[in-house]
């Protein structure tokens, strides 16, 4: 059965990219352009795994990754982050905020599916 990830992403280009890799390697993905309807998403059950941009409007990535990991139906869900900010501190507040992983952008889509592929197999 296909796993269904929910990309949270607010650039269109990033968010096309993101579901063309997914997609190809034949999973099921959902689209939310904003982190509360991202949340809104979550709560209606299926999703396997998050991919959340950590730089959103109104809402950040890291704010929306507090909700969910403090949501005692959410919180086994993974979440990895992504974002264009590659300091080491970027990734440690990200992991603080509860994101699971972290991974940067322009992405690397062997290392993303990888990451991937280790949380959808536990």
């Amino acid at each position: 059965m296909n796993k269904t990830i929910l990309v949270i992403e607010d650039n269109p280009d990033n968010m096309a990219l993101v579901c063309e890799i997914l997609e190809d390697a034949d999973y099921l993905v959902q689209e939310a352009m904003r982190a509360e309807d991202g949340i809104t998403r979550l709560k209606q059950g299926g999703i396997d795994l998050v991919l959340m941009d950590i730089s959103l409007p109104e809402m950040d990535g890291m704010e929306a990754t507090r909700l969910i990991k403090a949501d005692n139906i959410l919180k086994s869900i993974p979440v990895i982050g992504l974002s264009a900010h590659a300091m080491i501190s970027d990734k440690e507040a990200a992991l603080d905020a509860g994101c699971d992983d972290y991974q940067t952008k322009p992405i690397d889509e062997g290392a993303l599916l990888t990451l991937i592929d280790n949380y959808l197999t536990k």
